[in-house]
C-alpha cells in the first residue's frame, strides 16, 4: 500500500498537462482517499471557486 504524499490542508497545483487548461490550478486538499491503480487520490477544491474533484496523486505538485 502507497502512503499520500500530501495532507489534508495543504495546497497544491493541479497539472494542465494532465487534466486540461480549463481544470489546471491551485486547489486545497479535502480528503485522503484509497489509491487506485497503485496511485493515492484526493478530493480536492479550486482557491478560486467552489469546484472540487477527485485527483490522483501523480497529477498534483507541491507549490
Amino acid at each position: 500500500m502507497t502512503s499520500h504524499s500530501f495532507k489534508v490542508g495543504q495546497t497544491v497545483r493541479l497539472s494542465q498537462k494532465t487534466v486540461g487548461p480549463g481544470v489546471a490550478g491551485v486547489y486545497k486538499i479535502l480528503a485522503l482517499l484509497p489509491e487506485e491503480h497503485g496511485d493515492c487520490q484526493y478530493r480536492v477544491q479550486s482557491t478560486v471557486s467552489s469546484q472540487q474533484r477527485v485527483v490522483q496523486e501523480s497529477q498534483l505538485s507541491r507549490l
